[in-house]
């Protein structure tokens, strides 16, 4: 496997970094995004993949018959349409690596679509965000070509880990682990918004600081709040295939679909611009009063 023309589907945060990431190792890099046909986004979309010698395509087809190994790194809503749209144009013997957040069973489903044109459809988990590794982002792969993909994005010096040639594995990695981290998330921002609602934060926090002294809880708090701030519709979305990736595993959803919500919440208040004022630096209180402010969002 030794593929050398490398395409994106999604040119947002997590495509610019791979697209701009891999394109030393490759001799092509190309990109599709529904902003690139945007008449609103187009212009600004198109200039900064031009600028970084990334190619934009006008469609799906386009940047299928210039790729040998398609990137998906799309919304997680969006995981099974791009893969059945792919499959309309992908060639055979084309790689297509799946970096969405999606569940075991939405997953095995994207994969029937690409095998069955002849391309290799393998999964990956991502474990952590990417902004802070970008290509290096800590990644686990399933399916049959997983080992054969490992070993060339190692050789990419990207941090790659075949766990099983059976779809679904990487992804239930990946889900279970969403369910805490993003659960966390959605736990912080209840609970810190309340307290200081209450006025109780400094006898809330120190009593978290005792019971697990390896977290700074006030720097996790502002973390948390701006990470949801700014991602809160996409970590919503994953909460959704976390949801059902628990109801495939036969269970209820009870926590993923509430965490789901709690981010979605979030979301809809920096839709309505709660958050407009806050600075790259602001404090979870900063985030808090801003709530605490805007009052319930509409539902």
């Amino acid at each position: 496997m030794n593929p050398q023309r490398l395409g994106l589907v999604g040119y947002g945060e997590v495509g610019k970094i791979f697209a701009s990431g891999l394109k030393p190792r490759v001799t092509h890099v190309s990109a599709w995004d529904l902003k690139f046909a945007d008449t609103t986004t187009q212009e600004t979309e198109r200039a900064h993949a031009r600028e970084r010698g990334i190619a934009g395509c006008g469609s799906m087809r386009e940047l299928c018959e210039a790729s040998d190994l398609v990137i998906s790194a799309v919304t997680a809503s969006s995981t099974l349409a791009v893969a059945q749209e792919a499959a309309r144009f992908i060639r055979p013997g084309t790689v297509f690596l799946d970096l969405n957040s999606a569940s075991p069973g939405t997953k095995q489903e994207a994969a029937r679509a690409i095998d069955a044109t002849g391309a290799h459809y393998v999964e990956a988990g991502v474990m952590t965000s990417v902004p802070p590794y970008g290509i290096k982002v800590p990644m686990l792969l399933g399916g049959a070509r997983a080992g054969e993909l490992t070993a060339l994005l190692r050789g990419w010096e990207m941090d790659a880990k075949a766990v099983s040639d059976e779809l679904g594995v990487a992804s239930a990695i990946k889900m279970c682990r969403s369910v805490m981290i993003k659960g966390l998330e959605a736990l912080v921002i209840e609970s810190y918004a309340t307290a200081r609602a209450y006025g109780v934060e400094d006898h809330v926090l120190p009593t978290l600081q005792e019971t697990f002294p390896g977290i700074d809880w006030t720097k996790q708090g502002a973390y948390f709040f701006s990470r949801v701030v700014q991602h809160g519709k996409r970590r919503a979305e994953e909460m959704r295939e976390a949801a059902n990736t628990v109801r495939e595993a036969g269970f209820d959803p009870f926590m993923a679909a509430a965490i789901a919500e709690k981010q979605q919440w979030v979301a809809d208040h920096a839709k309505d611009g709660v958050f407009k004022a806050m600075s790259k630096d602001a404090r979870w209180q900063d985030y808090a009063d801003a709530l605490i402010a805007a009052g319930s969002p509409p539902r």
